[in-house]
């Protein structure tokens, strides 16, 4: 067989954005996983898409207006699983001064060309409801705009999207060799159960995240091993803190930041923390020190107080961060760099270092202005403006989607519904077909997880576990009870033939 144009290592949210990119220009692509897709740094992010205030304080002002840009670019994209959402930011006596705070957020109204997004105000919290939960010496802040983003949803309809454009995606398939040959790569993957097959490529494109490093030291021949700063985020989820939708954006004493976030409608999301990760990369947990940060810095801007007891649910992930130097890990940039080796015989590595998930898109624009000096003629760029898919429905219509597929399936409760466009969009219509009642939906997981929506995701998503469907596709996960997914992972196993 011929070889293909591009081979990309990873399936986070890059490497799947590069796929879908490369593959809309009319290029041959494969794209291989050694896990889930989805299933290291790209499920383990705040889920915003943001500018990054915190970043204006050490003058990333090209990194917030690039990213600024990109918050309603892709909300317009994808406005299933992405949404408008307003962050809170109290003042407080003695952290950062209002004038600072208030000159911040004009700079982030206006550097990124906000359009549909509300702007900035002052909040009196003792006449909004944004102070309830707030202890009572807080008592003005602001309030601004950002988004929401179902981080591992936005990964997995890359790919969808990718495949359906005809790139060919690998999962759990390690990249265990790569080497030039005759002017081509030639990379070996391997499966879980120990099956090999090579696949031959003109262009090599690695964006294994944390794993770059390691894949140039050891795996792809000839190529210069990249310096990165692993930086480790950890989140927690507790029940619900509070009854409104916005969010809030703590300060704390050591000059770092943590979001409190409504999440899953039944839980508060909180995080993140900032800290080097010198352990190993297949097993990254939250550490009891960084639950007690997270647990204390919300407890001493609230009312109420949150303890590491009320902790239901947490996660970790680490982060390649280009490593500029700086001292602490809070301050290290969150832009990317791409770096092209091409050799004398041709077979180009293009690697991908750092980046955010806001920016995903960007960087893979930048990815295929690297390809398109050794593939002549290659097409403009076109991924800003073809929805993900189930995303084609205006942007500011999601309420109005939910009903359509309320009238459509009457036997939908208001949740169910709910659920099913936020994660699908109009797609939701695929996976209920031609379903006339509940009994139509097959087997009942728990919660509201019928067998029409497993089938899909493992037949649709790659989906080859209850982790998988429980924890990346959907959060059921945070209601299922251990017996209901073990259940639903027996099924799965079943269904696939694991």
């Amino acid at each position: 067989m011929p070889p293909v144009d591009l081979f990309i290592i990873g399936g986070g949210v890059n490497g799947c954005g590069i796929a879908r990119d490369a593959a809309g220009r009319g290029l041959s692509v494969c794209l291989a996983e050694k896990d889930d897709l989805a299933s290291k740094t790209s499920s383990g992010s705040t889920k915003l898409v943001h500018g990054g205030l915190r970043y204006l304080e050490y003058y990333e002002f090209d990194l917030v207006r690039k990213a600024l840009k990109e918050r309603e670019v892709l909300w317009r994209l994808a406005p299933h699983i992405i949404y408008p959402m307003r962050f809170v930011l109290p003042h407080v006596a003695g952290m950062r001064p209002r004038w600072l705070l208030r000159l911040g957020l004009f700079i982030y109204d206006h550097l990124g060309g906000r359009k549909d997004l509300p702007p900035t105000r002052s909040i009196a919290f003792s006449s909004d409801p944004a102070g309830d939960p707030l202890k009572s010496e807080i008592v003005s802040g602001f309030e601004y705009s950002d988004c929401w983003v179902d981080d591992a949803r936005l990964t997995v309809l890359n790919a969808r999207d990718a495949a359906d454009r005809g790139a060919t995606v690998l999962t759990r398939q390690k990249v265990v060799r790569a080497e030039r040959e005759n002017g081509v790569w030639v990379v070996h993957t391997e499966m879980a159960n120990g099956e090999r097959q090579q696949v031959r490529a003109r262009i090599l494109v690695n964006a294994a995240g944390p794993w770059v490093s390691r894949l140039a030291g050891s795996v792809i021949d000839d190529s210069d091993k990249r310096k990165l700063r692993l930086v480790r985020g950890s989140h927690i989820v507790v029940n619900k803190l509070f009854e409104h939708e916005q969010s809030y954006i703590l300060q704390n004493p050591d000059g770092r930041i943590v979001f409190v976030i409504p999440y899953e409608k039944d839980f508060t999301l909180i995080g993140t923390t900032d800290a080097d990760h010198d352990e190993s990369l297949e097993q990254i947990n939250i550490g009891e020190d960084e639950k007690r940060y997270l647990c204390e810095s919300v407890s001493r801007r609230f009312e109420q107080s949150v303890g590491t007891d009320d902790i239901v649910w947490s996660y970790s992930a680490v982060r390649p961060l280009f490593d500029d130097g700086k001292s602490d890990a809070k301050s290290v940039t969150r832009d990317y760099q791409i770096v092209t080796e091409a050799s004398d015989s041709g077979a180009p590595l293009i690697s991908v270092l750092g980046g955010k998930i806001t920016t995903y898109r960007k960087l893979a624009e930048d990815v295929l202005r690297e390809v398109e000096r050794f593939v002549p003629d290659l097409p403009s760029s076109w991924s800003a403006t073809q929805s993900l898919p189930g995303g084609d429905f205006d942007h500011q219509g999601f309420e109005q989607q939910v009903r359509r597929l309320k009238v459509e399936y009457p036997f939908l409760s208001d949740g169910h519904a709910s659920r099913l466009t936020r994660l699908y969009g109009t797609r939701a219509r695929q996976l209920l077909d031609s379903a006339k009642g509940s009994l139509d939906l097959g087997r009942l997981f728990g919660s509201d997880l019928y067998e029409v929506e497993v089938r899909y995701l493992i037949d649709q998503e790659w989906a080859l576990s209850a982790e998988d469907i429980l924890w990346r596709r959907t959060k059921e996960g945070l209601r299922l009870s251990s017996d209901q997914a073990q259940a639903l992972d027996a099924f799965v196993k079943e269904v696939v033939g694991a």
